[in-house]
């Protein structure tokens, strides 16, 4: 019998993964229906019709199609892991991994992303990286770490004592940024540091990382 769950998109992406990555942490069964972004499957009438936006991930569950990977990993614990959003189930609990879980979006996703973008995939594709850009986000981003250093070392996780979607969040991006030249940023900084290896020695985790290739889902290789 076939997965009632499926996943659309190439895992590749670190928006894909943070919806498997719940699915593994929820134990869901799924299929991941794969996709080509070079054949520009995501333009597709069929794939247009579940996202009209053209992007990945989409979430089939049942009769309710979802798109936006937050979205689809809030609705996968809400459903199948409801203590990954709730800590101790208080409201106060589910406040901080909801305070957290917007830090991510608005306050380290943006300036990590940007600095991945330029000094792994820009390169990757033959370009030159804009460092720029990458200075810029570094002095931002040793900010946010700071903030990130002085949270965990007052409570184990970013929401509480409990880890939840406000770390997991974190894992795919993370994930890239490490093979950077600034994965010191995090290194220099012990609760930080702790925490990442923490999170990426999660039996999901490792499941994940064993789907994002190193040609980022583009089907060529770096030499090419």
């Amino acid at each position: 019998m076939a997965p009632a769950l499926k996943v659309y998109g190439w895992a590749v992406s670190p928006f894909v993964a943070r919806a498997l990555l719940c699915l593994e942490e929820a134990g869901v069964d799924y299929e991941l229906v794969p996709m080509k972004r070079e054949a520009g499957d995501h333009l597709l009438p069929d794939f247009l019709a579940r996202n009209p936006f053209g992007q990945v991930p989409v979430l089939e569950d049942g009769d309710l199609t979802i798109f936006e990977s937050r979205a689809i990993a809030r609705h996968v614990l809400r459903k199948y892991k409801p203590e990954l959003l709730a800590g101790d189930g208080s409201p106060e609990a589910a406040a901080m991994v909801d305070v957290w879980l917007e830090v991510e979006a608005h306050q380290h996703h943006p300036v990590a992303g940007a600095i991945s973008i330029q000094c792994l995939l820009v390169p990757f594709l033959g370009g030159t990286r804009d460092q720029a850009v990458v200075d810029e986000n570094v002095v931002k981003l040793r900010k946010v770490l700071e903030v990130y250093e002085a949270r965990l070392s007052a409570s184990k996780y970013l929401a509480g004592e409990s880890v939840s979607l406000a770390d997991l969040s974190h894992f795919p991006l993370m994930h890239y940024f490490m093979q950077t030249e600034y994965a010191a940023m995090v290194e220099e900084r012990p609760h930080v540091k702790a925490w990442w290896e923490e999170l990426k020695a999660r039996p999901a985790a490792r499941k994940v990382t064993e789907f994002m290739s190193p040609d980022f889902g583009l089907g060529k290789k770096a030499d090419q």
